[in-house]
């Protein structure tokens, strides 16, 4: 299978290679401004239709997994105009592009579609965004409803990826240096290990599913809570964790209270099924050391 990963050097994208290129397939990894580690690098930007249709019409993929995005949910508030081009438009010409190529398309999107007055949203379930990143991923989704959607929630990994590092990296850097972190108490999320979503991903790829699925973690936990595991599981000092609230975080965006996902329909459908939380760190853990 010949894929093509946009965001290729992003905390999910550069998984999603390493794990293709371990089942043999070609791949290549579009990216921005970082060089990816895995898989054929081909620059691409998204905010240039006339790249994104080159580069596809040259590769000729069988599936593209489109991961990029601007993610950054404050820049996006700020910046409304490049993130509507790029998370918008940018995925509108992806998905055109795999229609013309005959390329099969998985989306990803976030949980970030919803408004976070509830949680544990299933994939039918009423979107109503409540920030601007939000608004342009759902958007996004317009494009690639015939297709494979896969939203998902709070990445982490082992490694960083595009100089940035994750919330687990993050955390555990801060403990181990034994500076104190506020997390907050009041925001519940389904963190989701990149292994496991890169997997159900492929599998998605393969199988050739269409419509959407959440492909997240399947225990749901406060961010509080899921600082306090991490902290558990890796040996490291919770004394340092300090619960704090949402409304004490000085954010630009607001951010939805319970975006947590309800993956029992991936758990139904998928082989490579969504890790619960314990598990997910174990794996984490194996894959630091």
């Amino acid at each position: 299978m010949r894929l093509f990963i946009t965001g290729g050097s992003g905390l999910l994208g550069s998984r999603i290679a390493e794990i293709a290129l371990e089942r043999g397939y070609e791949v290549y990894s579009g990216y921005s401004s970082h060089k990816p580690e895995s898989g054929e690098p081909v620059k691409l930007d998204l905010a240039s239709p006339e790249s994104a249709v080159k580069v596809i019409g040259e590769i000729m993929p069988d599936v593209i997994i489109h991961s990029a995005a601007l993610t950054d949910v404050d820049r996006c508030e700020v910046e409304r105009e490049l993130a509507y081009r790029i998370n918008v438009e940018g995925s509108d010409v992806i998905a055109r592009a795999a229609r013309r190529s005959g390329a099969f398309l998985v989306y990803v999107s976030t949980d970030y579609v919803f408004d976070g007055e509830r949680g544990m949203y299933r994939e039918n379930d009423e979107t109503n965004p409540v920030n601007y990143y939000g608004r342009t991923k759902l958007l996004g989704e317009e494009s690639c409803r015939d297709f494979c959607i896969a939203r998902t929630c709070v990445i982490y990994g082992a490694k960083p990826a595009s100089g940035k590092v994750n919330f687990a990296l993050w955390l555990m850097d801060k403990l181990e240096k034994g500076e104190s972190v506020r997390v907050v108490t009041d925001q519940f999320i389904t963190p989701t290990l990149n292994t496991n979503l890169a997997r159900m991903i492929l599998e998605c790829a393969e199988r050739r599913l269409r419509g959407i699925l959440h492909l997240a973690g399947a225990t749901r936990v406060s961010r509080f809570e899921f600082a306090r595991e991490i902290a558990e599981v890796f040996g490291l000092d919770d004394n340092l964790i300090a619960p704090s609230k949402m409304d004490e975080i000085n954010w630009i965006a607001r951010r939805p209270r319970d975006s947590s996902l309800d993956v029992s329909k991936a758990e139904e459908q998928l082989k490579e099924k969504p890790y619960g939380l314990k598990k997910a760190l174990r794996v984490l853990k194996e894959e630091i050391v």
